[in-house]
């Protein structure tokens, strides 16, 4: 009896451990430590271990990156991580349950010169590009922008066709799944003309991560 105990301790141990490793893998710091260099450009992998390291002792998680600049991580969580790589570019990632057993990687990186630009990238777990339309139908310039009544359609087709780039930038909120995207056009615009679009201007686009993939919330005007 006391044999049988024993090997259903060591049995029930050994599948706590492996469970506990299973989990362990798919934290943010894991998958961002084993990110590959090519998709890190700045960081090495020391870096990204000193950075988690630094963080988690209460420091400032500051490091010298490739090009001999500073790079700081500014966020982590088991989800999410947040680095400001340099003073005009940042970069996000989020780890989102793809369903009960599989998570994908979801990053955002963001330059400002000076309106702000990000772009939006999918992974598997060991960092396989997905495709990105899987997950996300990105917003039109249209979708931030609120059309008038009769009366004020000459302003309005005036002042849309001045946005003829669209920018976005792109946020997680760290303590959920939903992903804000603001409308930047107006940042590089001249004051005047930033001036005439701002009144068509509606919310950000808020979307939220349900059933594998990013669902827009209603956009409010």
């Amino acid at each position: 009896m006391k044999i049988n105990k024993l090997v259903i301790t060591i049995f029930f141990s050994a599948v706590g451990l492996f469970v506990s490793t299973a989990l362990q893998a798919q934290e943010a710091k894991t998958l961002f430590v084993n990110m590959p260099d090519s998709l890190s450009p700045l960081l090495t992998k020391v870096n990204r271990e000193d950075c988690i390291d630094f963080l988690e002792s209460k420091m400032k998680a500051q490091v010298e990156n490739r090009f001999g600049k500073k790079s700081e991580m500014t966020d982590l969580s088991k989800d999410y991580i947040r680095m400001q790589m340099s003073a005009q570019s940042t970069w996000q990632m989020k780890v989102l349950a793809l369903n009960d057993s599989t998570n994908v990687i979801c990053t955002v990186s963001t330059v400002c010169a000076p309106a702000c630009d990000s772009s939006i990238h999918f992974y598997t777990d060991d960092w396989k590009p997905l495709t990105t339309s899987l997950f996300i139908t990105l917003p039109l310039m249209d979708d931030f922008l609120n059309a008038p009544d009769s009366a004020g359609v000459y302003e309005f087709d005036e002042a849309r066709r001045s946005a003829d780039m669209l920018l976005m930038k792109a946020d997680f909120n760290k303590e959920n799944t939903e992903l804000t995207l603001t409308l930047t056009t107006s940042d590089y615009m001249s004051k005047e003309t930033a001036e005439k679009l701002k009144p068509f201007l509606r919310r950000p686009v808020v979307y939220h991560w349900k059933n594998g993939a990013f669902i827009k919330l209603k956009i409010e005007n």
